[in-house]
């Protein structure tokens, strides 16, 4: 039985909303469509660049930070959001998250990419009406301009689920010595879902995951609308070439769809989503009241795992966190994180 149950008029009413929502954030001030905001590159010196081939998507680069203690069996992977960059991971741009984690004696894996990717393995390359994608643009600010561009994912198919299962474990492990199992695995917006979804299909791997102001329930009436908008305004994507509205994939990527699996395989969860109120901290501008509007929605879609899983009794493996205040934004995932990290190094390993 579903947590939240909208009917006739209702949920006509809904469906115009969250399509309405994503409408008005998808022109991009600092924040994303149910993505992660813009910001200069920090880079902490402590990271490595890790590069790994990928059996479909070539060379994929990885930052990979040690543990304090040197171990290599307490490994957890951080996943960027809608408007993750080619060079560094939002983590390590917007957060002190590497920091925090390996001075919790925790490996700390950023993969770097993988813009509106939901870091699945898609159906084919994306492209509109079968136009071949030409030279990347670079990001001018507007997905409408970069619908034909080329870049990643356009004139190769995504494949970052058989990337974070296959490739990449196996390399961290015959390079680095890093454990493959019993790792930890966590997201933001686009990834908390993700995240979700490698624990759920790749249980030996994944004893922990967490999802921070994710879209968990993208059953809800108008989502599969605002993600086909959320990746026109991050980098101009198609979302059909991730699959079809019939393809039995979504199954595969909605965490309201497969809860019974997190609760089969007694996967430790952290779920959070604030409340779309602005702190007081917050300026209230653009970004401000865009982050307010799509957390909003994370919130109605996390609320709905919530009551689905707690109706699986699952609800003892799992934290979740609903702070009074917080706004789709780097701030707030950031104080979640902090807020995560005990239960994370209690968790895997």
């Amino acid at each position: 039985m579903r947590g939240v149950t909208v009917r006739g008029g209702a949920r006509g009413w809904l469906r115009k909303s969250v399509l309405a929502l994503a409408l008005v954030t998808a022109v991009p001030v600092g924040v994303s469509a149910l993505g992660a905001g813009t910001a200069h590159a920090a880079l902490n010196p402590d990271g490595l660049d890790f590069y790994v081939e990928s059996a479909s998507m070539g060379p994929i680069k990885t930052r990979v930070f040690r543990a304090a203690d040197g171990n290599t069996n307490r490994v957890v992977y951080a996943l960027d959001g809608e408007r993750a960059r080619d060079d560094l991971n939002g983590w390590e741009i917007e957060t002190e998250a590497s920091r925090a984690l390996t001075a919790a004696n925790i490996n700390v894996v950023m993969p770097v990419g993988g813009q509106s990717s939901w870091y699945a393995d898609w159906n084919s390359p994306s492209t509109f009406l079968g136009a071949k994608a030409g030279a990347a643009t670079g990001d001018t600010g507007s997905g409408a301009e970069q619908v034909l561009a080329g870049g990643p994912g356009k004139s190769y198919t995504y494949k970052w689920e058989t990337f974070l299962s296959q490739d990449l474990p196996n390399a961290l492990r015959d390079r680095l010595g890093f454990s493959a199992t019993r790792n930890g695995i966590f997201g933001l917006s686009m990834s908390g879902g993700a995240a979700l979804m490698m624990a759920a299909f790749h249980p030996a791997q994944f004893s922990y995951a967490g999802s921070l102001s994710g879209a968990l329930d993208l059953s809800l009436p108008g989502m599969r609308d605002a993600v086909r908008v959320a990746m026109v305004s991050a980098g101009g994507y198609n979302v059909d070439a991730l699959a079809s509205s019939k393809d039995l994939k979504w199954q595969h990527l909605d965490p309201f769809q497969f809860a019974p699996k997190l609760k089969a395989n007694g996967t430790r969860l952290f779920i959070s989503a604030g409340s779309g109120l602005p702190a007081s901290t917050d300026a209230i501008n653009a970004s401000t009241i865009q982050g307010m509007g799509i957390e909003a929605v994370a919130l109605v879609g996390t609320k709905a795992f919530q009551s689905r899983f707690a109706a699986l009794g699952g609800t003892p493996n799992a934290t979740y966190d609903f702070p009074a205040v917080g706004v789709h934004n780097w701030k707030n995932w950031e104080a979640e994180l902090n807020r995560m990290l005990p239960d994370l190094s209690g968790n895997i390993g």
